[in-house]
């Protein structure tokens, strides 16, 4: 019972940490309550690539993809995605690795792909961000 009172008196004087520990442990869990089954790390979407000849979609803002991008990705900025989606229709069936910066323009793209009828979405989790911090190289070669 004093163990009880001790840890009420604790969150009724500590309640700012509490909610603190609260939001950011909802934060972390968020992509798994989501179901965010689409996402590949570095490693694996390497792999795609070898393996199953992925496409890279890029889909950061210009002057991003002209300070480095992933060899051989396709760059469709995220603003103008609507309007140039008809120039990769012919990878519908074909694996598809989107990639922005740090993974959330990704997600909303990917999502957009989905809904467009390509079969094998993936986000490059963590983005560009990720990619190098694995130590991949980036080129300004387009």
């Amino acid at each position: 019972m004093k163990d009880r009172i001790e840890m009420i008196e604790f969150i009724r004087h500590q309640w700012y940490w509490v909610v603190a520990a609260l939001v950011s442990g909802g934060m972390l869990l968020w992509p798994l309550l989501r179901g965010n089954k689409m996402s590949l790390t570095p490693a694996a979407a390497t792999l795609l690539m070898n393996r199953e000849d992925a496409l890279v979609l890029d889909v950061r803002e210009t002057s991003e993809w002209n300070n480095g991008h992933i060899a051989n990705a396709r760059h469709l900025a995220l603003t103008q995605f609507d309007k140039r989606l008809v120039e990769i229709e012919k990878f519908k069936q074909t694996p598809v690795i989107v990639c922005c910066a740090m993974g959330s323009r990704g997600q909303t793209a990917a999502a957009k792909l989905e809904k467009a009828g390509f079969e094998k979405v993936f986000n490059l989790a963590g983005g560009i961000a990720a990619w190098s911090e694995a130590g991949l190289p980036l080129t300004r070669k387009s």
